[in-house]
């Protein structure tokens, strides 16, 4: 079994490759970042004493316009995971035709340890030790697994304190009176809600499906209350403590309420302790139509696929099920909408909030979420005829119009 990030990514690069036939010299360099930047920070803590985190960027290609990936703090974070989400990030812009390249970058920290204060100067401090390799023509970050729009704010801040003026545009995921985007807070999850409505069509579901989330973290949790309120059942739900069941349908409302009311309490607060709903051991082994891993990379592997008795899955996460189990839900005939097309909706309202920064004219949330579903269903009708096209899976569908996007903007570069 193989769960290296960038080996899973390189395995999907030579699968695309065999469809699509890559000029030599670009299928070379699509295989390393164009930069990996791997920094020291020392922080001083509350308690008087000096820590030095590590960080990373990755800034994989910019052919098609500046980098562009978030900011993750998470002590997970390794050198192979941010080149392969930078890798991602690459083929999520190009498959909803973004102008961006593909960045990604992170600090080894498990930030609920860390006072406000401490992550303050942490956010700060990471900004400072590679601000000379961001900018709005340059790399753009963005909130990503434990950041937020206050992270993003601090960064925005310590950035334009270097460079000695307003930058807005050089960070997305800001809040709305920093130059935010209305819809940003929702958006992976409400383009991961287009998409999905669009697989749906495609193998005969309706409302009447069940859908189990796995994750209730910012994408999850807002996927489910967006289902929810359009009348999808949300039978099954998770989090890093356990998960729930109810075969008649969670109420997500009451559950997300549960988890904010214990915030301060997280041992109490985990969707396992929920009243409307029975603990149970495994989510990939519930009875649902729909699965949506939205939690990390590596979740479904060849230890836990053949649990799996969905019929359609929509990668809200990053990378979340390894190639070889990927094969194996192929081969069980699964539709599985692949993370680069369905989680892209929050690059997506990244991009118009850097437009909007740019022009410093802002647009009103409808208008948000009407150029959001128009670009949505317009890459999964693109990738879904390269799936046709190739007879193939909607994730190579996916891929293959996505790398020869980059592949053509590299060729005319020279």
């Amino acid at each position: 079994m193989n769960n290296d990030p960038f080996k899973n990514v390189l395995e999907q690069l030579a699968e695309v490759n065999s469809l699509i036939k890559l000029d030599e010299g670009i299928y070379e360099q699509l295989k390393e970042p164009k930069r990996l930047i791997r920094v020291a920070i020392p922080i001083k803590m509350d308690n008087g004493g000096m820590k030095v985190f590590v960080g990373y960027r990755s800034q994989f290609n910019d052919a098609r316009g500046p980098f562009k990936g978030g900011i993750r703090f998470h002590p997970g974070v390794n050198e192979s995971e941010v080149k392969a989400l930078s890798a991602w990030m690459t083929w999520k812009c190009a498959v909803v035709n973004l102008p961006l390249g593909g960045s990604k970058g992170g600090v080894i920290v498990d930030p609920r340890t860390l006072s406000a204060g401490e992550l303050e100067r942490l956010s700060r401090g990471y900004i400072r030790t590679i601000y000379k390799f961001l900018g709005d023509n340059i790399d753009v970050p963005a909130p990503d697994v434990y950041t937020n729009s206050q992270v993003m704010s601090w960064m925005l801040d310590e950035y334009e304190s270097i460079v000695g003026h307003h930058a807005p545009g050089m960070i997305t995921g800001k809040p709305i009176s920093l130059g935010g985007s209305e819809g940003r807070g929702y958006s992976t999850a409400q383009g991961g809600v287009y998409v999905l409505e669009e697989a749906m069509k495609k193998i005969g579901l309706d409302k009447s499906a069940k859908i189990a989330i796995q994750g209730f973290g910012n994408a999850g949790s807002f996927k489910a209350k967006l289902l929810f309120k359009d009348g999808y059942k949300i039978v099954a739900t998770s989090d890093s403590q356990g998960a729930i069941y109810n075969s008649a349908g969670l109420d997500v409302e009451a559950l997300d309420k549960h988890k904010a009311n214990g915030a301060s309490l997280p041992a109490q607060a985990g969707v396992a302790t929920f009243a409307g709903g029975q603990k149970i051991d495994d989510i990939f082994a519930v009875e649902a139509d729909i699965l949506v891993p939205a939690a990390l990379e590596n979740s479904i592997t060849i230890d836990n696929v053949d649990l799996i008795k969905a019929k359609l899955i929509v990668e809200l996460a990053n990378g979340p099920i390894t190639p070889v189990a990927d094969k194996i839900l192929e081969q069980k005939n699964i539709l599985v909408v692949p993370d680069i097309l369905a989680n892209a909706g929050g690059v997506a309202v990244s991009y118009f909030e850097q437009v909007q920064n740019a022009s410093n004219y802002y647009w009103s949330e409808t208008e948000v979420l009407k150029k959001l579903k128009i670009i949505m269903t317009k890459a999964f009708d693109e990738a879904w005829e390269q799936k046709v096209k190739y007879n193939t899976t909607l994730r190579m569908g996916a891929y293959a119009l996505a790398v020869e996007r980059v592949a053509e903007a590299m060729k005319y570069r020279g």
